[in-house]
């Protein structure tokens, strides 16, 4: 079969790829060679920023199919019939480690889903974990230094991890899932996935419900060790990227079960925590879930970069039928995430073919980076405009929120419980699962000021006297 000749980006036909033009046949090099300039420019800019978190991930395509009937919750497009299929994208990764980081870190991992709906894209952006460290984005940024590296070392501190930490007692409810058992999965397909924000759903008659997502693994649960992930990074750095690849290349197509908690709006003071807190569950003996579809995960990425390290997830990228809550972490986000693409990729990052909507897209979004698609009337630049652009639809509108209250900084650490919900996964544990909560601790803590460990001490005592015995006498063994 013929092979398709060699081009400059603009198309013209490249004669030599092979030897560079000089003078003679021992140099030098001629600054008119268009050709070798190009390929060396090209090449110093074939990397883009990396994300501050979540940089090293995995991802694959697939379906989400409904398996239930949730429309008298939602009105939803890719919820409406039993049976119906909706092309996705996932991408998986951890929260602290740079792009070159071991995959088998203790760490949160991130589970990004984009659903290409018929009425956009929808993205649910969201970890491992149904909870996270902290309720308000004002500390987001902080918290995410104290896991960067130390600005004069450069190494990773404990001392910084355990501080935050120590300091922020919302935190603790977090701190002992990510030490416990569920901080070290073994492949990205041995975990669930959490919206862990609540959201917002809303049906035909303009009901509005407040709503937590939960992707329960059909794999199993499985996990390292501290010691066996140890190990396990001797072998290789990019385990779960060859467990993920692998699995779908042999046609092992790994599955999760999506289900919904639901809580009508107006039940938000009944309920004992705050329902919008992100460091709070909802449990399922008052809100039982509820099962919607199944995600399966069946074709690999053909090129990484453009397909997965280009992808873009943003929790604003809602459609009509889902919506937001007063969860002030998701507010931070809806800024933030958008904000980061722009600067990472592009204005027109949304353009990319692995962001881009499978649906019609009309905007009056002008100029900028990777502008790719635009094809509006150019007489309707702007609107209103009496040229045919394209025009609003009243009929997509949200209904109003009931939940509002009075405009200000509010200090929630005096109010709220921080201790109950850790005190009830604590005590879910049996015997071995507390050991290894325990030598988890400890060993994290390591070389941690004592200051700081009696601080953390102080928590885990609020948790449960055992908790703190615990972790005192497994750091004595070590």
């Amino acid at each position: 079969m013929a092979r398709k000749r060699l081009t400059t980006t603009s198309g013209a036909p490249v004669a030599d790829n092979q030897n560079a033009k000089t003078v003679g046949p021992r140099g030098p090099v001629l600054l008119e060679d268009h050709q070798l300039i190009e390929k060396l420019a090209h090449m110093n800019r074939e990397r883009i920023p990396e994300r501050v978190v979540h940089a090293k991930g995995w991802g694959a395509y697939g379906t989400f199919t409904v398996t239930d009937d949730i429309t008298r919750y939602t009105c939803a497009n890719i919820f409406n019939k039993v049976g119906k299929q909706t092309e996705m994208l996932a991408r998986f990764s951890t929260v602290a480690g740079e792009q070159g980081a071991g995959d088998v870190e203790r760490d949160v991992r991130g589970f990004s889903l984009k659903f290409y709906t018929e009425e956009g894209n929808w993205d649910l952006v969201g970890n491992n974990t149904p909870i996270f460290f902290v309720e308000d984005p004002y500390k987001f940024p902080d918290f995410i230094h104290s896991q960067k590296r130390h600005p004069r070392t450069n190494i990773r501190s404990a001392t910084a991890m355990w501080d935050f930490w120590s300091l922020c007692p919302e935190s603790i409810h977090q701190v002992t899932m990510l030490m416990s058992d569920r901080g070290l999965p073994k492949t990205p397909m041995h975990m669930n996935g959490y919206g862990s924000h609540t959201f917002s759903l809303w049906n035909d008659k303009g009901e509005r419900f407040w709503v937590k997502f939960h992707f329960k693994t059909q794999q199993g649960h499985d996990f390292y060790t501290n010691e066996e992930a140890a190990i396990e990074m001797g072998r290789s750095r990019e385990t779960y990227q060859e467990a993920l690849f692998g699995a779908i290349e042999r046609g092992e197509f790994p599955k999760w079960t999506l289900f919904i908690q639901i809580m009508p709006e107006g039940e938000e003071d009944k309920f004992e925590h705050n329902p919008f807190d992100l460091t709070k569950v909802w449990p399922h003996g008052q809100y039982p879930l509820i099962k919607v579809g199944e995600l399966e995960l069946n074709k690999n990425a053909e090129n990484y970069f453009a397909e997965i390290e280009q992808s873009a997830f943003n929790p604003s990228n809602v459609v009509p039928g889902i919506g937001f809550s007063p969860d002030k972490m998701l507010q931070g986000r809806l800024f933030s995430y958008p904000d980061a693409h722009r600067y990472r990729i592009g204005t027109h990052y949304e353009s990319l073919k692995v962001n881009r909507p499978r649906c019609p897209v009309h905007h009056y979004h002008r100029d900028g980076t990777m502008p790719f698609g635009l094809t509006t009337n150019p007489d309707a630049y702007y609107e209103p405009n009496s040229f045919g652009g394209p025009v609003e639809d009243p009929s997509v509108e949200e209904p109003p929120h009931r939940y509002d209250g009075v405009v200000g900084r509010y200090n929630f650490r005096a109010e709220s419980d921080h201790y109950s919900q850790p005190r009830a996964l604590f005590e879910l544990f049996d015997a071995e699962q507390k050991d290894r909560l325990f030598r988890n601790i400890a060993s994290a803590m390591e070389g941690v000021p004592e200051e700081i460990v009696e601080r953390q001490m102080g928590h885990f005592e609020k948790v449960h006297p055992d908790y703190a015995v615990g972790v005192r006498d497994a750091r004595k063994k070590l």
